[in-house]
């Protein structure tokens, strides 16, 4: 390794905020009754600074699971690197003390009387709510598909869970092996980590030519509209690579169902329905809001993102607009962007800062500008590390890391360092 290398690499370790404390925001000593729900990567986020923040508070969070994942290493794990334990911690390990945790899930929110109430029948009032729910993975969407096939019948799916991103790590290597038609692609409307199914398909592409097996697989990316990436410098790079690595790609092809006997899917076209043979085949899920968001009143009541029951929300605040006191963070939050961890990172203090402001008799200044961070893995040991805000404009971290440029410190930072930087965050110092 160069000397240069190693010292670029960990300067942008540093910069990614390992084990560091964050400036704290200024505190409150309001005793107002804050409900989180959900106890995700934005949940635990929130619980933490504002269990800082709001000293005199009552928290509570609320959420029946108790394992956590770290959804950013899901790749990884696909790709064979990580193991599923790499990326499954305890939710109770990062429960700041001091904040009440419901172990049910939440079954009506109200936010005409500001309560909720959970599975077992608990009424929670609240004076604000913090929804961090995250989103579903609708898999039943696709005709055919069941997440029980994953591992089976040449299907991966990453996304589902740790043990399923195993079970693609093998199902992409029998693949390699084998030979045949890989497809790949994504859904229409909003998901997390949307730089996930680009990622999947570069580490295919290169674990075959690493292994000498390039020339026995046929790599197809299905996009689900004009474009494979939202950011148009992206875009532009990223179908140059695609073009360069005889990646051939289908553009407005949204993956309806599969028929895993017949090893077949069907995609839905500008021009009719389009079936397509394949002998191995990334299933990307569609994503909307769980149940008791999507039957609540808090989704947007038109527009793109009313359908699938995203939360409306200022988009610089995270405010509800019809129900001020409901914020919504994370995957939850009907924004133009901001599904991915990276995000959360930034939310959370704008929306906690507001908060302190707001309940101790400030005017609440911070803004959400949807940073959103995709490190894009382009092969084992290279990546881009690709930030960008809600215009689409590229707002690189690192002046001395080129975004477009497929780079060892950037897969470094991707391998390394994003899980120390995430935990840093679910404690509320990064």
């Amino acid at each position: 390794m160069e000397r240069r290398q190693f010292l670029v690499g960990a300067a942008a370790l540093a910069s990614v905020g390992l084990g560091t404390q964050t400036a704290q925001a200024q505190t409150s000593d309001s005793r107002a009754r804050v409900v989180i729900a959900g106890a995700g990567a934005a949940g635990l986020a929130l619980a933490s600074r504002l269990r800082r923040s709001m000293p005199n508070a009552t928290i509570t969070i609320i959420d029946a699971k108790k394992e956590h994942h770290f959804q950013p290493g899901f790749t990884l794990v696909g790709a064979g690197i990580w193991s599923p334990a790499h990326v499954t911690e305890r939710n109770e390990d990062y429960m700041p003390r001091g904040v009440e945790w419901v172990e049910a899930a939440i079954a009506e929110f109200d936010p005409e009387a500001n309560a909720v109430v959970t599975t077992t029948g608990q009424r929670i009032d609240y004076d604000f709510l913090m929804v961090a729910t995250g989103l579903k993975l609708n898999y039943e969407a696709i005709e055919g598909m069941d997440i029980s096939l994953i591992g089976h019948d040449g299907i991966a799916s990453i996304y589902a869970g740790p043990e399923q991103a195993r079970a693609s790590s093998t199902v992409i290597d029998r693949f390699i092996d084998t030979g045949g038609v890989g497809l790949f692609g994504r859904p229409a409307g909003e998901m997390k980590c949307a730089g996930a199914p680009l990622k999947i398909t570069f580490i295919t592409d290169d674990k075959a030519r690493s292994q000498g097996r390039r020339g026995a697989v046929e790599l197809i990316y299905n996009a689900h509209n004009p474009a494979v990436f939202a950011v148009a410098p992206v875009n532009d790079k990223v179908k140059e690579m695609f073009a360069a690595r005889d990646i051939a790609v289908n553009y407005s092809h949204v993956l309806k169902a599969i028929d895993p006997g017949a090893r077949q899917a069907t995609y839905a076209t500008e021009s009719g329905d389009v079936t397509l043979d394949y002998d191995f085949i990334h299933v990307v899920p569609p994503m909307r809001a769980p149940d008791a968001v999507l039957a609540s009143p808090l989704p947007w009541q038109d527009g793109v993102l009313a359908a699938d029951g995203w939360i409306e929300a200022d988009k610089a605040t995270l405010r509800h607009p019809r129900y001020p006191n409901v914020f919504a963070v994370g995957d939850i939050a009907g924004v133009p962007r901001g599904k991915t961890a990276a995000s959360v990172k930034w939310q959370v203090p704008v929306v906690v800062d507001n908060l302190v402001a707001e309940t101790a008799g400030r005017t609440p200044q911070a803004v959400y500008n949807g940073y959103t961070s995709c490190p894009m893995v382009t092969g084992i040991g290279k990546a881009m590390l690709i930030e960008f805000d809600y215009d689409g404009n590229l707002i690189p971290s690192f002046p001395f890391i080129d975004p477009l440029k497929e780079l060892w410190v950037s897969w470094l930072i991707e391998e390394k360092g994003l899980l120390g930087a995430y935990r840093a965050m679910l404690r509320g110092r990064a």
